[in-house]
């Protein structure tokens, strides 16, 4: 297995013990690559959750222009819900996890088909 799949592997646990889903894996591994490098740069590879600025990063870059949702609070409130499902004590929340589970949210799973 290469890094990538490792990397894959290790999110899919997060999702399963510490989120309580059964991740897709074809998703998640679409999430994953949708990334790109940064899963292997230790500090972009997570979301700081606890800096706003972070949080408009995700919602600008991710939400807006990635899954191509209209602005507004909904989209607050979905990183926020996707934070407290991780474990607001968890300290590395995993950028494609956070994804993956706004992507599942929306119901936005055909940006990645």
């Amino acid at each position: 297995m290469g890094r990538r799949d490792d990397l894959i592997a290790k999110y899919a646990d997060d999702l399963k013990n510490k989120c309580g889903m059964s991740p897709d894996m074809d998703l998640l591994t679409k999430v994953t690559i949708g990334c790109g490098p940064s899963i292997y740069d230790a500090d972009a590879s997570t979301v700081a959750a606890g800096q706003p600025q972070e949080l408009e990063t995700v919602k600008d870059n991710f939400l807006i222009k990635k899954l191509g949702l209209a602005d507004g609070p909904q989209l607050m409130d979905a990183i926020n819900q996707a934070i407290d499902t991780y474990g607001k004590s968890e300290r590395n929340k995993y950028r494609a996890v956070i994804y993956y589970m706004l992507t599942k949210h929306f119901g936005k799973e055909s940006v990645f088909g």
